[in-house]
């Protein structure tokens, strides 16, 4: 096996969790988007980016650790080019998820948070159960590195992973541009582009849907609004 001769974690790598701390009053509240920084960096956090950040930040491993194997968000299976996640939460379930799901799961040869193909390689996919993606008004839905692909089904999300898998990148539904799993996660974490026009062609999309907005417009057609909620004192409570 071949040894590795440079850190993971470079000098680059090490100034970006140095500017993540920076922003917070306490180091700890870096905790979160530093791990979307060690993802940028492996692809998941491994043992080794549990013990970069506890080092950075001055925490316990366990502190790290239970951070990571609380949000989903944190993968600690090297995760593919692309993460692929499909919401299998009540209503897209039924409107069609969980077929979606099945049909993915058999053509990757993957189950949950498993990867298809060389990990990070060009290609790879990591297929996921996602629990509610807040589109039930699109349902059923799927997210490729956290961009939204909505109204799918079996043969829709089949096509876009194969599309996925031969390189091309489709445009998702809403939201910015589709990037790989690596890239958005150093967005998550916080850090874009400073060039104004690269920035934008990197994080600008649409993200609203008719359908989601139909409710506010039948609302402005009709005339109805809300009822205006007067300021109400709170109650005096009894000094301790």
């Amino acid at each position: 096996m071949t040894q590795r001769t440079e850190p993971l974690f470079d000098a680059d790598t090490v100034a970006k969790a140095q500017d993540l701390i920076g922003r917070y009053p306490q180091s700890r509240s870096a905790l979160l988007p530093m791990l979307h920084l060690v993802q940028s960096v492996q692809g998941h956090v491994s043992q080794e980016g549990i013990d970069f950040c506890a080092r950075q930040l001055d925490l316990s491993e366990a502190e790290v650790s239970a951070v990571v194997t609380f949000y989903t968000m944190y993968k600690r299976r090297p995760c593919g080019e692309h993460l692929v996640s499909v919401c299998t939460n009540t209503l897209c379930a039924a409107l069609g998820g969980d077929a979606i799901y099945q049909q993915l799961s058999e053509y990757l040869g993957v189950g949950h948070e498993e990867t298809a193909g060389e990990p990070g390689e060009p290609g790879s996919v990591m297929l996921e159960h996602a629990e509610c993606l807040a589109a039930c008004d699109l349902a059923p839905v799927l997210q490729v590195n956290y961009e939204y692909y909505d109204k799918q089904t079996p043969e829709s999300a089949l096509e876009l992973v194969k599309a996925l898998q031969s390189g091309e990148k489709p445009a998702p539904s809403r939201g910015a541009p589709l990037t790989d799993f690596k890239g958005v996660e150093l967005q998550l974490a916080g850090f874009f582009p400073e060039d104004e026009q690269t920035l934008r062609s990197q994080v600008d999309g649409p993200s609203q849907a008719v359908e989601t907005l139909q409710g506010a417009k039948m609302a402005a057609d009709r005339g109805w609004t809300a009822p205006v909620m007067e300021d109400v004192p709170l109650p005096e409570v009894e000094a301790k």
